[in-house]
């Protein structure tokens, strides 16, 4: 007999705002955005994991800038029109009884590559790319152009453009805002010694490295409305030797509370290609309960949580006061409310690689891909 589940479905307040349950679907990347701007793929998307009973969704990570864009089919807030499709996606999100909520982004030198599907390979400015900006001019991909090394007056007009996008979320009717800092993007680059080999103020030590995307979070901070919450996604580990550390993420953790963050989405990697990650069910959770249990501050679990009973079982531990799920809501059809997310995380996981060798598929992103060709 199944347990039924009392912490996933509590409700959960950060500052004034309130989400009926604890599940959060978490952002994911559509790639089909033009110069920035969605369309009703994404509102029909972000509706749909909305009516189907989660507490907050969030956008897919939305760039501040266009070479802050992984792809040139990505989500942006820069101008008026991005401005006018966040609002409409806040609607929806709201109309289905769910927490608006939007990540902002900027890719940093995992900018200007083609989609997922694609093989998610460097674009040379000779074909429609561009030349990415970085901490440190480190390519990512082999072979790519090498980045650009950003000048500190830039880096300030970074942290602007930051600022710039939240005040547009707030006037979008977003309730919740969350910074990426995670997945080798470009906040991520300034924290990691593999990425930032900066001589000034923002690189060498742990405290010149976090410098950066702690003034980038005030920044933000003081543009986003005090009654509401902010947050921030990072990674807890680089998954490689001379890398960021679990360590250097609750040092962070306790500067980003004395500037008023909210909460912690505790990923993981995605800043190097010789990453070694130890991949299992909940594998990131104990990072979120390590973040957790040294600095107060409240976290989010989010990887391979696949089943109602393992959600709840991280919740009732207390290694986590919200969980994540991304790919579950996707694939399956909610229903709302318990029964609903039970029937679609059992979907996914009975299902799942049934349907990828049926379409041809060989992954998640290149399915949604075929799904969105055949839509009309």
């Amino acid at each position: 007999m199944a347990v039924r589940p009392v912490k996933l479905f509590e409700p959960v307040s950060f500052r004034s705002v309130t989400a009926r349950n604890r599940i959060v679907v978490a952002p994911m990347c559509q790639y089909s955005a033009t110069d920035g701007l969605g369309d009703d793929w994404h509102v029909q998307h972000l509706g749909a994991r909305a009516m189907g009973g989660a507490g907050i969704v969030f956008t897919e990570a939305t760039h501040v800038s266009a070479i802050g864009r992984i792809t040139p089919y990505c989500l942006g807030l820069w101008n008026a029109q991005h401005a006018a499709l966040l609002t409409r996606l806040a609607a929806i999100i709201a109309r289905g009884g769910a927490v608006p909520g939007i990540q902002i982004a900027h890719a940093g030198r995992k900018a200007s590559t083609t989609r997922t599907w694609e093989g998610s390979k460097p674009i040379a400015p000779a074909d429609g790319g561009w030349v990415p900006v970085a901490p440190s001019p480190i390519p990512f991909h082999p072979g790519a152009v090498d980045p650009r090394g950003l000048t500190t007056g830039e880096i300030a007009e970074i942290a602007a453009q930051f600022a710039a996008s939240a005040r547009l979320a707030r006037e979008a009717g977003m309730k919740v805002v969350e910074i990426h800092a995670a997945h080798g993007y470009l906040l991520h680059q300034f924290l990691s010694p593999l990425t930032n080999k900066r001589t000034d103020a923002y690189g060498g030590s742990l405290e010149n490295r976090m410098r950066y995307p702690l003034e980038l979070f005030a920044a933000m901070r003081d543009a986003w409305p005090a009654k509401k919450p902010m947050g921030i996604r990072i990674s807890a580990v680089d998954w490689v030797e001379g890398g960021w550390t679990i360590q250097d993420s609750i040092a962070f953790t306790r500067e980003l509370q004395k500037l008023g963050c909210d909460y912690v989405d505790a990923s993981s990697g995605g800043n190097d290609p010789n990453q070694k990650i130890k991949i299992g069910p909940s594998y990131q959770v104990p990072f979120a309960a390590r973040v957790k249990a040294e600095t107060s501050l409240p976290v989010a679990a989010v990887g391979l949580i696949t089943d109602v009973e393992q959600a709840e079982k991280i919740l009732a531990n207390g290694d986590a006061d919200a969980v994540l799920l991304g790919r579950p809501y996707v694939y399956g059809l909610a229903l709302g409310g318990e029964q609903g997310v039970r029937e679609v995380i059992r979907n996914f996981v009975a299902d799942f690689d049934l349907t990828l060798a049926l379409s041809g598929c060989r992954s998640v992103s290149e399915l949604g891909f075929q799904c969105l060709q055949l839509a009309p």
